[in-house]
C-alpha cells in the first residue's frame, strides 16, 4: 500500500509539472477574433493575454461604436482562449489523474 501511495505522489508531481510546462506553453499559443465585418481585429494567448488589438480607422469617428465593438470583440476573443486553455490543462490533468471511481466525469 505504501508503495502504491509512493508511485500516486510520483504521479501526482509528474503531472503538476506537465500542467505547469502546457501554461507556460499557452503563452505562446495565439489566436485571432475579428469582428463580424472585420473592423477590429485582436490578438490574444490561449492564457487570456491580449496582445494586439487593430482598428480600422472608420471606427474611429463613433467613440460608442468603437466601444461596443471592443466589448463584443473582446469577449469573443476571451472566450475561445478560455475554451483552449480549458481542454489543454483538462486534458493533462486527466492524464495524471490515478484510476478513481467516478473521478473521469470530472474531466468530461
Amino acid at each position: 500500500m505504501f508503495g502504491d501511495m509512493m508511485g500516486m505522489m510520483g504521479k501526482l508531481k509528474e503531472t503538476q509539472e506537465k500542467v505547469e510546462a502546457t501554461k507556460k506553453r499557452l503563452d505562446t499559443v495565439y489566436l485571432q477574433e475579428n469582428s463580424s465585418d472585420g473592423l477590429l481585429s485582436i490578438s490574444i494567448t490561449a492564457n487570456r493575454t491580449i496582445k494586439e488589438i487593430k482598428i480600422n480607422d472608420s471606427l474611429l469617428a463613433d467613440k460608442e461604436q468603437l466601444e461596443d465593438y471592443l466589448v463584443l470583440t473582446l469577449n469573443k476573443a476571451i472566450e475561445k482562449a478560455s475554451k483552449v486553455n480549458e481542454t489543454e490543462l483538462a486534458a493533462v490533468a486527466k492524464e495524471g489523474i490515478p484510476n478513481i471511481p467516478g473521478m473521469d466525469s470530472l474531466f468530461k
